[in-house]
């Protein structure tokens, strides 16, 4: 195998594969990325058993073939090389190594056979079609709420499913940890309905989105009741999904909280944010009181002292006290689009609803805290 190709595509195209290989691997080809030179393209492989990204890019090929090496070495060396820099990749049976060439430096790096390159099975389907600025906003809406707790492995993901509302159907994505919950949805685009409900994993949406960043028009994800699959240009991502089943979610959503308050969102988490200073690491709770017109929020801590801001409100209902984690108050404000984030209260032991004015497709809900 021998080629030439221009930095800015090969750091690219590397980029986009290279991030899904763990910094520690126990079976030594994990850690490489599979390089395929054939008729004026080189294309990467990289996966980790549990998901398989690939992408290709152009390249002055004068001998095809394939080989793997150190994904991350190799992709550490084109990242450090100056910029518009031609890189010569070449591996020949006369060198057990592949020789990155880039002016006057020289690397070499071992490699392992392509033939043990594992190569992730493609399932069938239903194929949606939707824009990339969508698939993003989903993302972007709800993976804050992801859990991280290993024990229920059926939290650490994404739900992707359909649902009809009104009778018209939505495609919608739910995260939750049993503390919070976060929902976005809309309209199904095409092939949407009929897909199955799929748990996408942590690792998983955070590499879609990153395959997203800077992406416009339409990509097509294809889901089966075994993968996701993603593809947008020369790139696709092949993943396996959770195997187990989402909570059904839609009896923590509150439907009848009454005291509804109407809060300037960034005026509010900065306050948020200053009282926060001072809170135990653990719980980080702040409890805010109500009352006509303004809200106190107001952290105590035996060893740092206290804290009490003031915020004026839209708020008319009765005056009564509620404790949040304060991480998570700052999470689901840092989703809000709009000017204004709408609370929606019930009783300080019940869910609280969180709305964005301006986006009637996102939904936020907050356990309370004992404080």
């Amino acid at each position: 195998m021998k080629l030439t190709i221009e930095r800015a595509a090969l750091l690219k195209a590397l980029g986009h594969v290279q991030s899904v290989v763990e910094r520690r691997n126990t079976i030594p080809i994990l850690s490489n990325v599979l390089l395929s030179a054939d008729e004026g393209a080189l294309s990467f492989s990289a996966t980790d058993l549990d998901m398989e990204i690939i992408d290709e890019t152009e390249a002055q090929v004068s001998t095809g073939g394939q080989i793997t090496a150190s994904a991350h070495y190799l992709y550490d060396i084109v990242r450090k090389l100056p910029d518009g820099a031609d890189v010569e990749l070449k591996f020949t049976g006369d060198d057990p190594r592949l020789t990155v060439r880039a002016g006057r430096g020289v690397y070499h790096l071992p490699v392992l056979p392509a033939g043990d390159f594992p190569v992730m099975a493609r399932d069938g389907g239903g194929a949606i079609t939707l824009e990339a600025a969508d698939l993003s906003r989903l993302i972007d809406k709800t993976r804050f709420a992801i859990s991280t707790e290993e024990t229920r492995y059926y939290l650490n993901g994404l739900y992707l499913h359909t649902v009809t509302d009104g009778g018209a159907p939505r495609l919608r994505a739910v995260a939750t940890d049993g503390h919070r919950l976060a929902l976005a949805e809309m309209d199904a685009p095409e092939g949407a309905v009929g897909v199955p409900g799929v748990i996408v994993p942590r690792k998983t949406v955070g590499e879609i989105r990153r395959l997203l960043d800077g992406v416009t028009g339409p990509v097509q994800l294809s889901v089966s009741a075994q993968k996701v699959r993603l593809e947008l240009g020369q790139a696709s991502l092949t993943s396996k999904v959770i195997d187990g089943s989402f909570p059904d979610y839609v009896r923590v959503i509150p439907r009848n909280n009454e005291r509804t308050a109407l809060i300037d969102n960034a005026l509010f988490a900065a306050a948020v944010d200053r009282v926060a200073t001072i809170s135990a690491e653990k719980s980080r709770s702040v409890k805010l009181a109500l009352e006509p017109g303004r809200v106190t929020l107001t952290v105590r801590n035996m060893e740092a002292g206290q804290a009490v801001e003031e915020v004026e409100i839209d708020y008319d209902g009765e005056p009564f006290e509620i404790g949040f984690n304060a991480r998570y108050l700052l999470d689901v404000a840092g989703q809000i689009g709009g000017e204004n984030a709408e609370f929606k209260f019930n009783d300080p032991s019940s869910p609280t609803l969180v709305l964005d004015p301006t986006d009637a497709g996102a939904q936020y809900v907050l356990m309370p805290l004992r404080v």
